[in-house]
């Protein structure tokens, strides 16, 4: 089971508990809190500047059985932040199936940009994760989300090995849900995930651009996407969907890189709107 975000979210002086504040401060966007207790991490190589960048890591390299880390997020009015991680999220083995899981809850006031975007989740062979993230934008923020994980350590053999795989995104509008994805996978139950399910695919992900600040770059997207043949066989696919206040995409991939190379193109418009490439060094 993983925290119930309905629930009064208690002090970051709790195990796992992290606090990020970004507020434009001078005309600048700034980090003006910056709070996270083990195993959570808070990393900030650029607190100040046309947008704030942090990454979120973890003691240990991942989430081992019985972690549950929050992560509260509070973009101020026309600031702007970048948060991503500083590798991908490794889920380790979990025999006893002990709750593990993560909760993300985001709020972004008017005007204000958040580019959401962190690293694959990997889940180990026999390991169970959960994962909950709510956004809630003011009518005239942004909002980039990037939600993707891989098979596992599909080179030793771990291919769709997991327990439990569970993550829902909930996108809220001036008070209003305007967007929820969820999506459970149980590949060693009693319908295990298979090649007839999951294919030559080895990664999946969901690229959401959504609100007001995105309106362009959200239909640029989907007029590219829609342009772009479908090969038989082809080790990567992408679809991309008009969704109210924005579009979404999805990929599969045979491989992470191939996926990741495919999300870093269709988000190299994020640089003007950050300052910076962020991935650059990455992808």
């Amino acid at each position: 089971m993983i925290m119930s975000l309905t629930e009064p979210v208690e002090t970051c002086s709790q195990r796992g508990h992290a606090e990020l504040t970004v507020e434009l401060v001078a005309g600048q966007s700034a980090i003006t809190t910056a709070f996270a207790r083990s195993p959570m991490k808070l990393l900030t190589p650029r607190s100040r500047g046309q947008s704030a960048w942090a990454y979120t890591s973890s003691f240990g390299g991942g989430l081992v059985a019985g972690d549950q880390t929050q992560l509260k997020l509070h973009i101020g009015p026309d600031a702007r932040c970048f948060l991503g991680t500083q590798a991908s999220t490794k889920i380790y083995r979990n025999p006893a199936r002990r709750a593990c899981g993560h909760v993300t809850s985001a709020t972004l006031a008017e005007n204000s940009l958040l580019i959401f975007a962190p690293d694959p989740v990997q889940p180990f062979a026999g390991s169970s994760y959960s994962q909950r993230q709510e956004f809630h934008l003011a009518t005239a923020a942004g909002l980039v989300l990037v939600d993707w994980f891989s098979a596992g350590r599909a080179a030793r053999g771990e291919r769709w090995a997991f327990n439990h795989f569970q993550s829902r995104n909930d996108i809220f509008i001036g008070g209003e849900q305007v967007f929820m994805d969820s999506l459970l996978l149980n590949p060693s139950g009693a319908s295990p995930l298979s090649a007839h399910v999951t294919g030559r695919f080895n990664c999946f992900a969901t690229l959401l651009l959504m609100g007001e600040p995105l309106k362009n770059a959200a239909a640029d997207l989907l007029a590219q996407v829609s342009t772009m043949p479908v090969k038989r066989s082809a080790p990567l696919i992408c679809s991309a969907s008009a969704i109210r206040h924005g579009t979404v995409l999805r990929v599969a991939g045979e491989g992470v890189e191939a996926v990741g190379r495919e999300l870093h193109q269709h988000l190299m418009f994020a640089r003007d709107l950050l300052g910076d490439d962020p991935w650059a060094r990455k992808w």
